[in-house]
């Protein structure tokens, strides 16, 4: 059996869960009862906040802020100081600025949640209440305001939709004229693993393993 692999540096709360083979980097400040999944990376100085879920094999990169209400489905990578968001209205102080408000959740707390396998670039700002989908990847830099669908490359300010990605990571087919682009029913190959990116029946994406 694999042991996990915590820095002594690291602050990590109480009832926090951290799977097997799982590596905290130096400085993470973990609060409580998150829960990691099996052999993930929590990358140097990244702060996560209380009931945080992050599945297995998933890649946090360094100085990552991950804030409460979200989830990182397994096989998550999340870039370098990207930066999650869960407030629609934030303040710091009362109406009359005469108290600190406090930094616990409110009912306008939205959650977010990250789909298995997908990938978000470095310096990546997410708003708050966004699904980011299956195998997508958000470009480096971007700031993500609407849902990303399954397998979709995103980029921008705001993030636009660029074209399709293969479960490799590797761009399958470029919006050329603009998100009309029709993966048809038999699919469009990848040029680096040979798997068949295409529709299913009701509209769905599915991603077939190749032979390269």
């Amino acid at each position: 059996m694999t042991s996990k692999k915590i820095d002594h540096t690291a602050i990590i709360e109480e009832n926090v869960q951290i799977g097997e083979g799982t590596t905290v980097w130096s400085g993470v400040h973990i609060r409580r009862d998150v829960r990691i999944g099996r052999y993930s990376l929590i990358g140097e100085k990244s702060y996560i906040a209380y009931d945080v879920k992050i599945g297995d094999y998933c890649k946090v990169n360094a100085f990552v802020y991950i804030c409460n209400g979200v989830t990182l489905e397994n096989g998550v990578m999340v870039g370098a100081h990207t930066t999650f968001t869960n407030d629609r209205f934030p303040r710091a102080a009362n109406w009359d600025l005469t108290e600190l408000l406090p930094g616990q959740g409110t009912e306008d707390l939205m959650r977010t949640v990250v789909k298995r396998g997908a990938t978000l670039g470095a310096g990546v700002c997410v708003a708050p209440g966004i699904t980011i989908g299956e195998f997508a990847t958000v470009g480096l830099a971007s700031v993500v305001i609407h849902d990303v669908g399954p397998h979709l490359l995103v980029a921008g300010n705001p993030a636009r939709r660029l074209g399709y990605v293969c479960r490799c990571g590797w761009r399958i087919a470029t919006f050329v004229h603009g998100p009309e682009f029709d993966l048809k029913e038999q699919g469009v190959p990848c040029g680096q693993c040979g798997s068949i990116l295409r529709w299913k029946v009701g509209g769905s994406i599915e991603c077939i393993r190749g032979e390269g």
